[in-house]
């Protein structure tokens, strides 16, 4: 398990060679921001958990395995963090706008898995996508694309 949660964040430190490491660190970095989103909600139930994994799973191209690995980690991550600006640094560093939206919809789509919205779990989003830069419009876009994901 540690040599797992090892190889895991080895990408994350600051002499990892930024190449080899791209699609990983990409990789945790998106999966703690969603385990975030997931805990913000005062009762974690297993919609928001399968929204994480749905969500890695279509960004990443990862098999089941892969995606229980990742998520072991960045829960792990995600209560031993002590702010998110290290993994949306690197988010920020390599995505695009377009892509980073794109998180913050899979963001949203764990945050309404449960059929409900909470304060908490909205200010964590507009925090979240504050650190992303996302532009105002783009994250109510994101919203809306989500939102209407789970009525369809």
């Amino acid at each position: 398990m540690f040599t797992t949660l090892k190889s895991f964040l080895e990408p994350l430190l600051p002499q990892a060679a930024p190449r080899a490491a791209f699609e990983h660190t990409l990789q945790v970095a998106t999966a703690v921001l969603l385990v975030e989103v997931m805990r913000s909600d005062a009762r974690i139930g297993l919609s928001e958990r399968a929204a994480v994994i749905v969500a890695l799973r279509d960004r990443f191209g990862l098999d089941a395995d892969e995606v229980e690995a990742l998520m072991v980690v960045a829960d792990q991550t995600a209560r031993e963090a002590h702010d998110l600006h290290t993994f949306t640094s690197r988010l920020n560093d390599q995505l695009e706008p377009e892509q980073k939206a794109r998180i913050v919809e899979y963001m949203w789509q764990v945050a309404y898995a449960d059929g409900r919205l909470d304060a908490h779990e909205q200010h964590v989003m507009r925090k979240l996508a504050d650190l992303l830069y996302i532009p105002h419009g783009d994250y109510i876009a994101a919203k809306m694309r989500a939102r209407e994901a789970m009525t369809s």
